[in-house]
């Protein structure tokens, strides 16, 4: 039962160019014995002065109280990193998805599109969704609130029915696992823990990075997370 859940609310979830030209600014201040120079990426008409670089975080080395805070942190990473890739599928898919229902006007023909990219995707990934534990499945919740910024819950809710919602939401809370679930980084510490595994990820190019929806700054926790008292943190 818990395996056709996960399933389930996966397959509802899923229903610079670095070329670049610098060019001189011809005409100088008369003041000013530099030119301006500008840049202009390949497909994008407008010049810029500056180029945008991506964050770089320098990590901290890990440290932890005991041998048993430690091996629960390896047991976070490893299941962060297995479920991340399908939380990052499903917010890929789910933006795939409303961009095309906006195409379609008739109500019908949306449900019919649906249920469409809802068995394409269960073909492609119903067996290794099947795979997932309790805690993976959970961890997978809240990574895709991550990555779409909606509850489980709401995105089966708004693509199948609110009966539908509600049935999955319970069979998943005898199994300790809720479709309502969210993740707060700031202000609880097993979230900031995964965020921290995705970062370091990230970095070391173990994972594809793909930019969370919500609105947190990942240096800001490291710091309040620094200097939170470890009592205060479970």
């Amino acid at each position: 039962m818990l395996r056709t859940y996960i399933l389930v609310v996966f397959i509802a979830f899923s229903a610079l160019g670095f070329s670049q030209e610098i060019e001189n600014d011809s005409v100088l201040n008369p003041n000013d014995s530099i030119a301006d120079f500008y840049v202009r990426f390949e497909g994008d008409s407008i010049l810029h002065s500056s180029i945008e670089l991506d964050e770089v975080y320098i990590f901290g080395k890990l440290e932890f109280a005991d041998k048993n805070e430690r091996i629960r942190y390896l047991i976070l990473r490893r299941k962060t990193l297995k479920v991340y890739p399908y939380a990052k599928l499903a917010a890929e898919r789910l933006v795939e998805l409303n961009d095309s229902l906006k195409h379609i006007k008739k109500r019908r023909h949306q449900r019919r599109y649906t249920k469409k990219v809802q068995k394409f995707i269960e073909e492609e990934f119903s067996e290794e969704l099947k795979k997932l534990t309790r805690t993976e499945g959970q961890i997978l919740v809240k990574l895709i609130y991550r990555q779409t910024g909606t509850t489980g819950f709401d995105l089966v809710k708004e693509l199948r029915s609110g009966w539908r919602a509600f049935w999955y939401n319970t069979t998943a809370s005898l199994f300790s696992i809720s479709l309502k679930e969210e993740f707060h980084p700031e202000s609880i510490h097993e979230d900031y823990l995964i965020e921290d595994i995705l970062q370091r990820a990230f970095a070391a190019n173990q994972l594809e990075r793909q930019k969370s929806v919500l609105d947190y700054d990942y240096a800001q926790l490291s710091n309040k997370w620094k200097n939170t008292p470890p009592e205060t943190k479970n």
